[in-house]
C-alpha cells in the first residue's frame, strides 16, 4: 500500500475530533462520496455555522456561548445567550461551509477544484504542504460583527432579526452548494 492509501486509511479510521463530536449531517453525504473515490479523502468539514463567541485573541475554555449548525430563530438565539455577560465582550459570526480534501496528485486536485468552483465554492484553492496536496473548498457566505462590548448589547432587536435572517439565508445557500457539488462529483 502506498503512503497516500495508508494515510487515507489511517485518517478515515480515526474518531471524530470536531467541536460537535460527530459528523456534520448536512455535509456527510458529500464527504462519503469523496472518500469513496480512489484519489481523495476528506480531513475536515463543516456545512457552516452560526455562533456567538468571546471576542478575544486566543482560543481558550468557554470560548463559545452559542454554536448552531442549523437555522436559528431570534427567539432561540436569545434563549441561548446568558443574561449576565460580566463585562465581557462577544462577537456574532456566521461562518461559511468549508471542506479540506487530500489528493493523491495535482491533476486530481485540479479536477476537484474545477467541480467545486462550478458548484459555487468561490474561495477555494490548492495548498501544497510537506509533499501533500490539499484542496481547500470554502464558500463566501459570511457575517461577523461585535455583538456585546463590556457586557452591553451593541445592537437592537430589529438589527439582530435582520442579521439572523441573512445568516439563515447564507446557511441555506451554502447547503445548496454542497448538494450541487455532490451531484457534479
Amino acid at each position: 500500500m502506498d503512503s497516500f492509501e495508508q494515510r487515507k486509511k489511517d485518517v478515515l479510521a480515526k474518531l471524530d475530533k470536531s467541536s460537535i463530536g460527530k459528523w456534520d449531517e448536512k455535509i456527510l453525504k458529500l464527504c462519503e462520496k469523496i472518500n469513496s473515490l480512489e484519489n481523495y479523502y476528506t480531513t475536515s468539514s463543516c456545512s457552516g455555522r452560526i455562533l456567538v463567541m468571546q471576542d478575544q485573541e486566543k482560543k481558550g475554555p468557554n470560548l463559545f456561548e452559542l454554536v448552531s449548525h442549523d437555522l436559528i430563530s431570534y427567539e432561540k438565539f436569545m434563549k441561548c445567550l446568558p443574561t449576565n455577560f460580566h463585562k465581557r465582550s462577544f462577537k456574532f459570526k456566521q461562518e461559511p461551509l468549508i471542506l479540506h480534501v487530500m489528493c493523491n496528485e495535482l491533476e486530481s486536485a485540479k479536477k476537484l477544484l474545477e467541480k467545486a468552483q462550478l458548484s459555487g465554492w468561490k474561495r477555494s484553492g490548492i495548498i501544497f504542504a510537506e509533499k501533500r496536496i490539499v484542496v481547500e473548498l470554502l464558500s463566501t457566505e459570511k457575517l461577523e460583527f461585535p455583538l456585546i462590548s463590556d457586557g452591553e448589547f451593541l445592537v437592537d432587536e430589529k438589527f439582530l432579526k435582520i442579521v439572523l435572517k441573512k445568516a439563515n439565508e447564507n446557511m441555506k445557500r451554502g447547503w445548496k452548494k454542497i448538494q450541487k457539488l455532490e451531484k457534479i462529483i
